[in-house]
């Protein structure tokens, strides 16, 4: 199953007063873990760089003057999402944003109902927590250090984690527990053990008498003093 973590950054909260994208991050999942590929792309917005959107994600307008507009890698940016269901945080917003950019070049919409919107998961899951990325990084325990301002390419692969998470936890990996680096007690090492048929007579009268033999040596055993004192439980 192919599906694609994706998340945006923008100049602002809203397309219809005219912000725009800047930043758009993509990661491929195959059965909910990261195959390798992704795609990472930085936007020309052809407008000026608010300071709340600059202290969020660092992207100045000086460093996406000399970056591709929309209009020159929509192309790339759809090859690569196919028609695979994308995993987002707050899809609404991002869904939003691509929308209008694809509206502006007459391109069809992204259809809302290819979003899986993991906040809208965590909600469910954990209602009344707090359910940002970094919320659920934390409970979780996913490492996010190298996240020092928001990154749509830092943000796809935490998020990529923590919908693992959201799914099912680690058990979709569990083909790769066998690695040679995993050490360490407490581990659950899976065991080979010969296959014995059943056996197909039942046992003889020496047998029979054997077994007799034996029991009758196990004088202290409960099972005897049950049988000698007539006590059934």
């Amino acid at each position: 199953m192919r599906e694609i973590v994706l998340d945006t950054e923008t100049t602002g909260l809203d397309p219809a007063t005219g912000d725009r994208l800047v930043e758009i991050g993509c990661i491929e999942l195959i059965n909910h873990l990261p195959s390798g590929q992704e795609l990472h792309l930085y936007v020309n917005p052809e407008r000026d760089m608010p300071e709340e959107a600059f202290r969020v994600h660092g992207l100045s307008a000086a460093f996406l003057a000399d970056k591709p507009l929309f209009a020159e890698v929509v192309d790339e940016f759809l090859e690569f999402i196919g028609d695979a269901p994308l995993i987002i945080h707050n899809a609404a917003f991002d869904m939003k944003f691509l929308n209008a950019e694809l509206a502006r070049l007459g391109r069809p919409p992204l259809p809302r109902e290819r979003a899986i919107d993991t906040l809208r998961m965590a909600q469910t899951r954990f209602p009344g927590s707090p359910a940002s990325l970094d919320a659920l990084c934390r409970r979780f325990g996913i490492d996010t250090s190298s996240r020092e301002k928001h990154g749509a390419l830092i943000d796809v692969l935490l998020l990529a984690q923590v919908y693992l998470e959201l799914v099912g936890g680690r058990e979709p990996g569990l083909a790769l527990a066998a690695s040679e680096d995993r050490q360490g007690a407490g581990e659950r090492v899976a065991i080979e053990r010969p296959f014995r048929p059943a056996r197909p007579h039942a046992p003889t009268p020496e047998e029979l008498e054997a077994h007799a033999a034996f029991v009758g040596r196990l004088k202290g055993a409960l099972w005897t003093r049950e049988a000698e004192t007539g006590s059934g439980g």
